[in-house]
């Protein structure tokens, strides 16, 4: 689902004009962002959890050349999902 299906999509369902479902998940998306850089974790309940995790340092290997390079750690944003959202995702892997 792209960006326009998922806000046509909210539109309708919520009863909205596009342009205010733009407006909500523009300021979702700047409020997690933001909770992120603090190093907040956002819950969502029934949806899941975003958080940030320090992935460590490690050693990597450029496969054309052979040399081994030194990747420094970083922080990446993770998602967890809930559990509303795994039940949904078992119920379908067992109807196929």
């Amino acid at each position: 689902m792209k960006n326009k299906e998922l806000i046509t999509e909210l539109a309708s369902r919520m009863g909205w004009t596009a342009q205010e479902v733009t407006d909500t998940l523009s300021v979702l998306s700047s409020v997690v962002s933001s909770r992120l850089v603090d190093n907040d974790i956002v819950y969502l309940q029934g949806f899941g959890q975003f958080e940030v995790k320090k992935k460590a340092e490690r050693i990597s290997v450029n496969p054309s050349n052979g040399k081994r390079y030194l990747v420094p750690p970083k922080l990446v944003p993770v998602f967890k999902p809930g559990t509303t959202v795994k039940n949904k995702l078992k119920e379908l892997s067992e109807h196929e």
